[in-house]
Parts: structure tokens; C-alpha cells; sequence
């Protein structure tokens, strides 16, 4: 795929979002419709490929938004990249099951390594930020963990940034 037409994604998972699990929270609700709006922007500016790291939560959230941009919009692709083989391992079933139906209908593929350790979900971050041009972030503004990581190294490395909150709508 070609970097310049190329977003990646990162975002938190259910522990980190103020709704948890519950996606028919209203909060859950407007960042899907601003995720998709998001999606909107980025192909209108030229994206076509969009990779996501397959995680519990905002990944979810954008993955299946960008499989209904596939649905509406031409030539959209969707590159599922797994930092292991066991991401989804020590899931409940409804996860593993969601996760499963998302890389079903993924373009492409992309496992990292096949052995989990602790640097995996790092070099998968790293990875995706290294084919992209575009990053977009659900990102609560706390200055740790992988999605601030992420987006960090993001920025460094000069990617276009789109960040949405999860509690607060954008203008």
C-alpha cells in the first residue's frame, strides 16, 4: 500500500473508556458517528487504506466503520495487524467471536509476530505508524500508555494527527 494514502488508528480499549463496554451509552453513540465522520474527511482527502490494530474497544469502533466506508465508498481497504497470534486468546467469546467477524472481512492481514512478549503491541503500533501518513485517535489525553505512546511517536515521526475525546464532541 502506498504510505501517502495510507491512515492508521489508535484508541483505548473498554477500561479506558468512560462507558466501558456499554456501546449504547449516548457518549459511545456520538464518537462512532464522529469516527465515521472522521473516515468521512480522510477519504475525501485522498485515504484509502486504513489499518487498525485489532484491540478490544475504539479499535472495534473504527474497524467496523471503516468496513461501512467500504460498503459506500470505492476502493477502500482494510488491514487488520495483529501484534501476535494470541491477541484475542484469554477474551470472553463475544470479543473473540467480534474480533474474528472484523478479520473475516479485513482486506488484509498483518501479524507482527507470531509469540506474545511484552514489546508486541509497541512494534505493532510502530508498525502501523510506519506505513501511514494519517493517524487518527480516540485519546483521552493521559500521558501514558499505548495510545499516547502511539501518538506520540506519530507525531515525531510527522503523520497527520486527527484526535477526537471520547467525552466531548468536536467542533
Amino acid at each position: 500500500m502506498e504510505r501517502t494514502t495510507t491512515c492508521c488508528f489508535t484508541g483505548h480499549r473498554p477500561d479506558k473508556l468512560p462507558w466501558g463496554t456499554d456501546e449504547s451509552d449516548p457518549r459511545c453513540v456520538a464518537l462512532k458517528r464522529r469516527l465515521e465522520g472522521e473516515l468521512e474527511k480522510a477519504y475525501q482527502a485522498g485515504y484509502r487504506h486504513f489499518m487498525c490494530g485489532m484491540a478490544r474497544g475504539a479499535d472495534f469502533y473504527f474497524a467496523q466503520a471503516v468496513l461501512e466506508l467500504r460498503d459506500r465508498r470505492p476502493g477502500v481497504t482494510l488491514e487488520g495487524v495483529r501484534p501476535c497470534e494470541s491477541q484475542a486468546d484469554g477474551w470472553a467469546e463475544a470479543d473473540r467471536c467480534r474480533y474474528q467477524e472484523i478479520l473475516d472481512r479485513c482486506d488484509y492481514e498483518t501479524l507482527v509476530q507470531y509469540r506474545y512478549d511484552r514489546g508486541c503491541m509497541a512494534r505493532r503500533n510502530r508498525y502501523m505508524v510506519d506505513h501511514a501518513a494519517r493517524i487518527i485517535a480516540v485519546y483521552n489525553g493521559v500521558p501514558r500508555g499505548g495510545t499516547a505512546q502511539t501518538l506520540l511517536y506519530a507525531m515525531r515521526q510527522g503523520l497527520e494527527s486527527r484526535i477526537l475525546s471520547p467525552e466531548r464532541e468536536e467542533p
